[in-house]
């Protein structure tokens, strides 16, 4: 058995190893680093993230195909297209994402994009952060306020209030918020505390976290991730989520049976 100390010192060691430049190339994050116009990195990121379930290389190429389709300038297009531009979107399609979702997300990013020069405040509370959870649960919201939301476009946007682990909006909030100079995730929202996020859970993530003790409710559900999350600040209670990398890295790259760390929760 290894102490926290030990536990923390091991991690920190893989996020040194894992949240490099050299990260971004084959994962989804790679779509917004495309831009440099702040809105472009947010809708870019915001689509990279809702698609990102399968084979990372094919998640790439579907944001790829939409960026396209955008023109190559996603800002201005959610903002200024017209009725004929839209016909570019039919028949866009990535596993149960279809052109019925992409329209209606279009037509959300316009409405927004008229009132706020930034999707962090759909996170916000009038301006004002609360909690994760409850900006998940206002999003949700807000994104689904107007009648004629396809009822089946709902399930592409996670939210607490359903018990889902919300994991790629929790790595869409990684991505926007975190800002440590290392050039992977962006840091552009400033209302956001990085000590506040919740840690995503994918497979990869689940694996190395059961295997070093960090979680252990047996489903994975919002009450897991603010398990692993709570786990997690009392190795960083600053960046709990930078911890991302060196899970998700561990198990991509390494056989976790020869990791004989495990985690003691009260030390």
């Amino acid at each position: 058995m290894k102490s926290v100390h030990d536990l923390k010192s091991f991690l920190d060691n893989k996020v040194l190893q894992y949240n490099q430049v050299s990260f971004i190339e084959n994962d989804p994050i790679s779509i917004p680093h495309l831009f440099e116009k702040k809105q472009d990195i947010e809708i870019m990121g915001f689509f990279a993230a809702v698609l990102a379930w399968g084979q990372r290389k094919t998640i790439i190429s579907k944001c790829k195909d939409l960026i396209d389709r955008f023109n190559g300038e996603p800002f201005r297009f959610i903002v200024n297209h017209s009725y004929e531009d839209l016909k570019q979107l039919i028949d866009f399609k990535h596993r149960t994402f279809n052109d019925t979702d992409l329209l209606y997300f279009v037509d959300f990013l316009h409405r927004h994009y008229l009132r706020y020069d930034t999707l962090e405040e759909a996170f916000l509370n009038n301006g004002q952060f609360l909690s994760v959870e409850h900006s998940l649960v206002h999003f949700e919201r807000y994104f689904f306020d107007n009648p004629n939301a396809p009822q089946r476009t709902r399930k592409h946007i996670a939210t607490p209030i359903r018990n889902s682990a919300c994991k790629r909006m929790n790595m869409f909030l990684r991505w926007m918020v975190r800002d440590d100079k290392a050039g992977v995730d962006f840091g552009l929202w400033k209302k956001i505390p990085k000590s506040e996020l919740v840690c995503p859970i994918d497979v990869h993530v689940e694996r190395t976290s059961r295997q070093l003790g960090l979680i252990s409710r047996k489903n994975v559900d919002w009450h897991t991730a603010l398990e692993l999350t709570q786990n997690l600040q009392l190795l960083d209670c600053n960046d709990p989520v930078k911890y991302d990398f060196a899970l998700f890295g561990l198990s991509v790259e390494h056989d976790l049976s020869d990791v004989q760390i495990r985690f003691i929760q009260k030390g």
